[in-house]
Order: structure tokens, then sequence, then C-alpha cells
């Protein structure tokens, strides 16, 4: 029984150091003489025995630093915390030091891609599904690192980024031709870009400019522009649960394959209200808690719905379905009554945004 213990314990042992961490991991790459910190990370589901698609992700310039973190705070890496369910994939977080300033550089933009290199070797990455995106001064990043790496991603997203450099204003005496010398080149990578329509620090007319070129080329391209939103589209991009599935939807196999389409969308503020029947508001009507403690009063006046939280703030209620509500200020959460499938009487409401849900029990004396 000792000698069997024994073994059972070495086996343990073994197999726990051959075991792989998985989450955000700090590595360090020696490119021309310089170490870099970086971060990758690995989704919990990670096995050694399968190819894992892998994105490279340019932070923006608020995370340039040598300490190797703080460019997993914003935009991709912010969302993964979020919901790591969303993102299958290895993704690679290089960050810009202090003394350079921009992923345009030639030695930037070749740390970037030693370190997708390095990882890809190291965790098994897939080639045919690599992907690059960015945000800011990382999608300016997105721009040039795909220019001069053809065929090597099977889809980019650059987020509120453009080929005019704010360091080299005369580009933009070539917004003629400059465009269309990028689109030549990128014309079979499928692009979506992101913009704020508000932005006042990446002009929109940078995406624009960049989708009308790539449309000329007979490009595969889509261009989101958010309505009212200013410089940090990121959190709208990373959160819209439609783009890790359009990523993983495109492969350098498939791409090759698909036919040319552009598409712009303009996303409103919020969407344009359901037309429903004001009578069904009654049924909502009440006072709904968490655990006894009261979390908001719905309340009807007229042909409208309100909402009273518990600080006593009161915000407007507009349908987006006969049960689904959403508020006039554009904010992500989003209402659900819910009905007791015997009695058909709304039992409860479901509070749900981008980043958690809460159930809410309406008070029995309200039913």
């Amino acid at each position: 029984m000792l000698v069997l213990l024994t073994l059972l314990c070495t086996h343990s042992a073994q197999a726990a150091k051959h075991m792989q961490d998985t989450g955000f991991l700090n590595r360090t790459i020696l490119v021309d003489g310089v170490t870099h910190r970086y971060v990758v990370y690995l989704p919990e589901t990670w096995r050694k025995e399968q190819k894992w698609p892998i994105i490279l992700f340019l932070h923006g310039s608020g995370e340039r630093g040598v300490e190797g973190l703080d460019q997993t705070q914003i935009g991709l890496p912010a969302a993964i915390r979020l919901h790591p369910e969303r993102w299958p994939f290895i993704v690679v977080m290089p960050q810009v030091p202090f003394n350079h300033h921009h992923w345009t550089d030639p030695d930037m933009m070749q740390v970037a891609m030693s370190t997708l290199r390095a990882e890809t070797a190291e965790f098994n990455g897939d080639p045919d599904r690599t992907y690059l995106t960015g945000l800011s001064l990382g999608g300016y990043g997105v721009w040039e690192v795909a220019r001069d790496n053809p065929h090597t991603f099977a889809a980019i997203v650059p987020v509120c980024g453009g080929i005019f450099w704010s360091y080299q204003p005369s580009r933009w005496n070539d917004q003629t031709t400059l465009p269309e010398e990028y689109a030549r080149v990128l014309r079979r990578e499928p692009v979506w870009m992101f913009h704020g329509a508000d932005d006042p620090v990446v002009s929109p007319r940078q995406s624009e400019l960049m989708f009308d070129a790539l449309k000329s080329v007979d490009g595969i391209v889509r261009f989101s522009e958010y309505a009212a939103v200013r410089h940090s589209v990121w959190d709208k991009a990373y959160a819209n649960t439609e783009l890790p599935h359009w990523l993983l939807s495109h492969s350098l196999t498939s791409d090759a394959h698909l036919a040319p389409s552009a598409e712009r969308t303009l996303v409103p503020v919020h969407p344009v209200p359901a037309r429903i029947n004001p009578a069904v508001y009654d049924a909502y009507v009440g006072e709904y808690d968490d655990g006894g403690v009261l979390q908001i009063t719905v309340f009807r006046t007229g042909d409208q719905l309100f909402q009273r939280n518990r600080i006593g703030e009161v915000a407007e209620l507009l349908p987006e379905s006969a049960n689904t509500f959403f508020f006039p200020s554009g904010s992500t959460s989003r209402l659900i009554f819910e009905r007791d499938p015997a009695t058909g009487a709304v039992r409860d409401v479901l509070s749900r945004d981008d980043r958690h849900e809460e159930h809410w029990e309406r008070r029995r004396s309200d039913r």
C-alpha cells in the first residue's frame, strides 16, 4: 500500500509539473538585442493536441510601457476577462515602449510579428486561422502590419485607426491614392472596421476612406460606425458578440473563395422602439427586489413605462419587444420581464448588460 501511494503521489506530481497554466501569461522576447516583455492569453480549454486560432492584439497609446502589463487592461483583453467563453483564441499582446511612439515603426512591427511567431510555435497556433486587431494607435498598426505581411492574417479588425498618421500630416495630401495602395494589397483579406461617429481623436473619415478604397477594388469589408460614440469605440467593438464568430468564420484557405462584399452600418444610440400595446405595461408595474432588498420600482404614466432605482433615479423604459426594454441613454442594459409558466403572471425581471446579469424577484404583493 505504501509503495502504491508513493507511485500515485509521484505520478500526480509529474502530471502537475507538466500541466499547462492558462489565462494571462507573462513572456519575454529578445529582438535585435533588446528584451521586450509581453503577455499571451491561453484559454482554459486549451489543449496541445489541437491547433488553435490565434489573435495578435495591438494596444493604444495610453498603454505604452516596458512592464508588459498595461496593454492587458483595455480593449480585447478587457472583453476576454468579462466573457472568456466568447473568445476561444490564443491572444498575443505585445507592448510599445515609451521611447517608441508608434506600432507603425518598423522595429515595433518586427517585435509584434516576433511575439506572434513565438506564441504560434509555443502553443500550437493555427497559421490558417491567424487574426490581427488593434485600437487607436494599434488600429494604425493593424493597417501597416497587415500590408507588410500579406497572406498572413485570415481577417483584420482595425478599431478607430487609420493610415493617415498624425505625426506625418502631409499624408493627407495623398488621400486620393494612398488608401488604394493599401486596398490593393489587402483586397482578399476580410476587414471589419469599427469607429465612433463623434471621434475627436482619430477622424472617422480615416475608416470611410479605407472602406471606399476596399470597396472599389472588390474587397471584403465591413464598417460599423457608432452614432454619438467618441474615441472609446473599442468597448462597443469587442463587446459585439458577433465579432469572435466572424473571425472564426474566416481562414486563409476559405478566404480564397469569398465573393467581394462591402457593408457599411451606422449603429444607432439605441434600437428603434417596438410598437406594442401599452396595456401590457400594467403586468410589469411593481417592486422588484434581490433577497428582500428593493432594486427597482416599475411604474406607468400614460403610455410610458418607467423605472425608479433604489436611490430614486427615474429612467424611461422603451420596448425592444413585448417583454424586453432598453434605456434611451444608449446603455447596454436590458430589462427582461419573465412570467411564471403555470400562471402567466410576471414573476421576476432579468437585468442584463454586457458584464453580468441579475434576477430580481417581483414582490408577492405586486403579483
